[in-house]
């Protein structure tokens, strides 16, 4: 093997890890505490607050999605909240592409209208293929927490491995969307076509 090759593979894994390093180490903050038996790890949607947060820096909306350049960052949870907290707890006091976070809370029926994320909760499980329907051809990243959410044309799905949250991304529905995923994101996901 040439030594260009070697060089090239060494520098995609160190690219890699510092990628993985960069993501992952907001989320391993509140994970790194002192030595307290009481002390506990991070929740599983504490953990999936933290990756929401991250995918709104790490996937640009065309400038048609906001009415104006102050206008913020829209979350959206639709359905029953299972973050309980964490996620405006995460996204307190930070922003993404430039604009500040805010959360809004949806019922089904409620327009989805000015939300950037909208987080599609297991409790709407039912719903799903209407949902992504209602959403279809606009600038929103739909993310699930159902089997086949990204199967149906969602863009991202969490899935749990081994115990650890691990998420899906669908990029044919991202491009749809006028979604552009940072191939960073990308190599971190399972890609689901």
């Amino acid at each position: 093997m040439s030594s260009g090759v070697t060089r090239d593979r060494t520098l995609r894994v160190e690219a890699t890890a510092t990628v993985a390093f960069l993501l992952l180490a907001p989320l391993l903050s509140p994970i790194v505490r002192p030595a307290d038996p009481q002390a506990r790890s991070p929740s599983e949607y504490e953990v999936k607050a933290a990756f929401v947060y991250n995918f709104a820096r790490f996937i640009e909306w065309p400038p048609e999605a906001y009415p104006d350049g102050a206008a913020p960052l829209v979350v959206c949870v639709l359905g029953d909240d299972p973050f309980r907290g964490a996620l405006d707890e995460v996204l307190r006091g930070k922003s993404a592409q430039g604009r500040a976070l805010a959360t809004r809370r949806l019922r089904w029926g409620q327009d989805v209208q000015g939300c950037h994320i909208l987080y599609v909760s297991p409790s709407e499980r039912a719903r799903l293929g209407q949902i992504l329907e209602n959403v279809r051809g606009q600038s929103i990243l739909t993310i699930g927490d159902t089997d086949g959410f990204a199967q149906l044309g969602g863009i991202v799905n969490f899935v749990l491995e081994d115990g650890k949250v691990r998420f899906e991304i669908n990029p044919e529905s991202a491009g749809r969307a006028r979604l552009r995923i940072s191939s960073r994101l990308l190599t971190l996901a399972r890609i689901i076509r």
